[in-house]
């Protein structure tokens, strides 16, 4: 009796061990298709526009930027040329990098908060970037440096520190009591409205020229995407999504209730307060490029729950991916639709977040969040 009880549980351990293996490896799919599918979305997105060209063209224009062996006259459309490499590559990456690090941001603040409605703006970093950035273009600042590469990177500057800068005086604020989701939350919706009003007033005070450059700004858009940025946002984006992938396992945790989590020795303060300052820096560096983009890290975590479930192990790289793969549908068919006139990005976004988000709110039969 005793040796077929051992071997009964041994059958059922193994039957579990395959049933996780099973399930492990079919995220790892999701994911690797997730992949697959970006590449075909950037394939598709750079033959797109005003001047169309085809995948064959294409092929021939990325292989001969990627190898240096050609030492003969370049081949191939030269126009053709400087418009795949100089304005829609850097473009395509951009909304790349810029969806996949909104996604990571928005997954991470639902997960702390444990707030299916969380975004990467809901602790106040939008306004507090949208302030830096108007401070910048109606005082004038760019000006002091005198040339006009300078001046654009001051915008960014100025608006990726005050939308870090909101973090730390969010937490600050939140400890003097507590670290709980609503106190952080509330803190985020004051500041914000804090920052709003500044914003207002700068708008008020500012000439029609740079009134028209704030606002475009505050709309989102990847028009003056360049390789520079890329070299800038790329590190700290992956080095921000790093550090929040470790703690896939404390956010599996917390999943279950915060008092699980501190009963398999999660530091809860800890988590939120990393947590919070990582998903910060990713939004405020991406916003710091592109301006407020909504919707992309509030849609792409439910989506992403919904093809490969709540483990945060393979749910921040869905996510990432998914998110990548919106912005970069948006932003395509924002120059393209009504070409040669551009629509910016964030309006595109908005258009297609708010039916979508909608609709799944109302779908009360399907278990978003555990």
């Amino acid at each position: 009796m005793m040796h077929s009880s051992m071997a009964g549980k041994n059958a059922t351990g193994d039957a579990e061990g395959d049933f996780y293996a099973r399930l492990a490896s079919h995220k790892i799919l999701i994911i690797i298709l997730l992949s697959l599918a970006l590449l075909g979305a950037l394939a598709i997105s750079l033959g797109l526009g005003s001047a169309n060209i085809s995948f064959q063209e294409l092929w021939q224009i990325i292989k001969g930027a990627v190898t240096t062996a050609s030492s003969g006259p370049e081949t191939g459309n030269k126009l053709a040329r400087t418009v795949i490499l100089n304005l829609r590559l850097p473009r395509a990456l951009l909304a790349t990098l810029a969806g996949c690090s909104l996604a990571g941001a928005g997954v991470v603040m639902q997960g702390i908060l444990r707030n299916p409605l969380a975004d990467p703006y809901i602790l106040g970093i939008s306004s507090g970037a949208s302030f830096g950035a108007a401070l910048a273009v109606v005082l004038g600042l760019g000006k002091l440096a005198g040339f006009t590469l300078a001046k654009g990177y001051i915008v960014v500057a100025c608006a990726f520190t005050f939308g870090l800068l909101t973090t730390f005086v969010i937490y600050g604020l939140a400890s003097l009591r507590s670290l709980a989701p609503e106190t952080l939350i509330l803190a985020g919706v004051a500041l914000g409205y804090l920052f709003s009003a500044g914003v207002s007033l700068l708008k008020y005070l500012s000439s029609h020229e740079e009134l028209r450059e704030l606002t475009l700004w505050l709309m989102g858009g990847l028009a003056g995407a360049k390789w520079q940025p890329l070299f800038l946002l790329f590190p700290v984006c992956l080095a921000a999504l790093g550090f929040l992938w470790r703690y896939a396992w404390d956010l599996n945790a917390l999943g279950a209730g915060e008092e699980v989590a501190a009963n398999l020795g999660v530091n809860l303060s800890r988590l939120r307060r990393n947590g919070a300052v990582g998903a910060s820096m990713l939004a405020s560096a991406t916003v710091a490029f592109t301006g407020i983009i909504g919707f992309i890290g509030l849609v792409a975590p439910h989506l992403g729950r919904f093809l490969v479930g709540s483990d945060y192990r393979y749910l921040i790289p869905a996510s990432c991916l998914l998110g990548a793969l919106l912005l970069l549908a948006a932003d395509t068919l924002a120059r393209t639709v009504a070409s040669p006139i551009e629509i910016p990005v964030g309006v595109i976004t908005s258009l297609i977040g708010v039916p979508f988000f909608l609709s799944l709110l109302f779908r009360e039969r399907r278990r978003w969040w555990s």
